[in-house]
């Protein structure tokens, strides 16, 4: 299944999820609203037809003891009730031992209104003999032991109030299921919202997880480039957020690996062209000689060749050796913490007799702080080698001077060569540390690319640039050792 189905599919799953639980939530939340709304309404109409009641019993004992020459007339004070003008309600009065004596049968408003407003109407009642009641809903509330299972609150079919009333009790019905029939009504209204709500959000996730997922589509198919590695087609897809990001890196990384493979190319072409050369001296020479084209001297000049040759060739295949081990190999380098003060004194020591040669100074100035802070952690051998390559690589172009500063800025050791030759040009400058670059002069191509190599080694920098006032700096930027 695509990725945008699965999405769709989650998103839809879990809507339906919400708004199933929301619509049962606001079920149970309407009927309970409901159901206390009616009981605060019949709570307040019972106090009402209570007091209405007291009065009445009132004076019908008043009227009961001033009759003259007789004695009072025996009265229960147990009365009918009229109807009560509250449709959906009905009245039932028990006396003291809990006998049904009186019931309302349920009358029809005039005009449609509220339970509470209808109370004021409550002092129209009349008090005579009990009448049979004849509501469907009351049939079965004839009997005491009925009544009391809803005054026990037993029967979840009725929603009672009880007063205490001086004829006996008074209690106040109604059917739950008027107030559930009008829950049920709005409810399902509610349910015909809720529904477009959801297939609105539904249709409207739809057009923004088709937007959202397109970009993700798109980038799939550049990352099947990189795979096949087409890098050179490989597209920058515009999106948004972390998608942008990631849209970003994979154009870079495919730019970076097109770049590596033109590297790679070159490096064997390079490395092709600089062991060839000297196997067809070497070769040519002993041919020569073998078949007795050189005689004399030339004998001898022609072995000389070949040696030079062959310590040429050497030199190449160690240096590639060095760099293989350099990229693959973690026990070849062995840490430790180097003085950067003896380090750079001994590199001046083996490169003096080329200085002497070519009519070169060379000078090294501390920033300030003390030197003896000045530690890298470091293999000090390979660390030797990458500054002896930078220092040749300075003899070779420089002019008069070279100057070495060295310094602790922010706990890092910083290392600078500079010169005063004709600086590296522009178009070399990106390419200067890769391996077989060399410029004008230049030997193998393969002394920087192995001082990066072993500065990176050591956890530093190196960079090189030209200098405003004329020539080229190296600056080798290292962290200074943990004490």
């Amino acid at each position: 299944m695509k990725l945008v189905h699965q999405i769709n599919l989650a998103f839809g799953l879990l809507l339906f999820l919400v708004l199933t639980v929301t619509a049962i939530s606001i079920h149970f939340v309407l009927l309970d609203h409901f159901i206390g709304a009616q009981k605060e309404d019949m709570q307040a109409m019972g106090g009402l037809m209570k007091a209405t009641l007291e009065q009445e019993a009132f004076q019908m004992t008043m009227a009961d003891t001033i009759q003259v020459g007789t004695m009072p007339r025996t009265s229960t004070g147990i009365t009918s009730l009229a109807a009560v003008p509250v449709t959906g309600i009905d009245a039932i009065i028990t006396d003291n031992m809990g006998n049904i004596v009186s019931g309302v049968i349920p009358v029809a408003p005039v005009s449609p209104v509220s339970p509470l407003n209808s109370v004021s109407s409550i002092s129209s009642m009349k008090i005579g003999r009990a009448t049979a009641i004849d509501a469907p809903a009351l049939q079965e509330l004839t009997t005491a032991s009925n009544l009391q299972n809803i005054w026990d609150g037993r029967d979840g079919r009725f929603i009672t109030t009880v007063n205490a009333i001086p004829q006996g009790t008074l209690t106040l019905i109604t059917p739950v299921s008027k107030i559930t029939a009008i829950e049920q009504a709005l409810f399902g209204r509610l349910l015909i919202v809720l529904g477009v709500g959801g297939a609105l959000m539904f249709l409207l996730s739809l057009f923004i997880t088709k937007k959202l997922i397109k970009p993700l589509m798109r980038l799939r198919e550049e990352l099947k480039k990189v795979k096949e590695r087409r890098f050179s087609e490989v597209q920058l897809i515009r999106a948004g957020g972390e998608l942008g990001v990631v849209a970003h890196t994979v154009y870079d990384l495919a730019e970076e690996l097109e770049r590596y493979s033109r590297v790679q190319k070159q490096f064997f072409q390079n490395a092709s062209h600089e062991l060839k050369t000297p196997l067809m001296s070497i070769s040519g020479y002993a041919e020569g000689i073998r078949d007795g084209i050189f005689e004399g001297e030339s004998v001898r000049k022609g072995l000389d060749i070949i040696l030079s040759e062959s310590g040429r060739l050497k030199n190449i295949i160690t240096e590639m050796t060095l760099l293989a081990k350099l990229d693959s190999e973690e026990n070849i380098f062995q840490s430790a913490k180097v003085s950067v003060q003896d380090m750079l004194t001994e590199t001046i020591e083996r490169i003096t007799p080329m200085l002497v040669q070519k009519g070169l100074t060379m000078r090294i100035v501390y920033g300030e702080g003390k030197t003896d802070k000045m530690t890298i952690a470091a293999d000090r051998d390979k660390l030797l080698q990458a500054l002896l390559n930078v220092l040749t690589n300075a003899t070779r172009y420089a002019n008069k001077d070279i100057c070495i500063h060295a310094a602790i800025h922010q706990d890092r050791v910083k290392i600078s060569v500079l010169d005063d030759g004709a600086g590296i040009p522009e178009d070399l400058l990106p390419y200067l540390f890769h391996r077989f670059v060399k410029g004008k002069g230049g030997e193998n191509g393969l002394g920087l690319a192995i001082s990066r190599a072993i500065v990176e080694r050591c956890g530093g920098l190196i960079r090189a640039n030209n200098r405003e006032e004329g020539g080229a700096v190296f600056t080798l930027d290292f962290p200074t050792a943990v004490s």
